[in-house]
């Protein structure tokens, strides 16, 4: 039996889940609170304009906006269908 169990996955506990995916909320959640308030809006726009020209999935976007001593960067990473 125990060669079997070595192949065999580890069942975890629901509690196990909900506490990761609680952290992972918790997380997403911080990482937001020091944003503009402006940024949701401002990341839809720009989506509405790139899907004029290229069909984007919306999950497969990101926006990060990253601070320094001297300035703001607003990254936006997409990812494009090859056709």
């Amino acid at each position: 039996m125990g060669l079997l169990d070595y192949f065999k996955q580890e069942s975890r506990s629901s509690a196990s889940i909900a506490k990761e995916r609680l952290q992972i909320v918790v997380s997403h959640e911080r990482s937001r609170r020091h944003q503009p308030d402006y940024l949701p809006a401002l990341q839809q726009d720009l989506m509405q304009v790139i899907a004029k020209y290229v069909n984007i999935d919306p999950d497969e976007v990101s926006v990060q906006l990253d601070h320094d001593d001297q300035r703001s960067v607003l990254e936006l990473n997409i990812c494009l269908p090859k056709d």
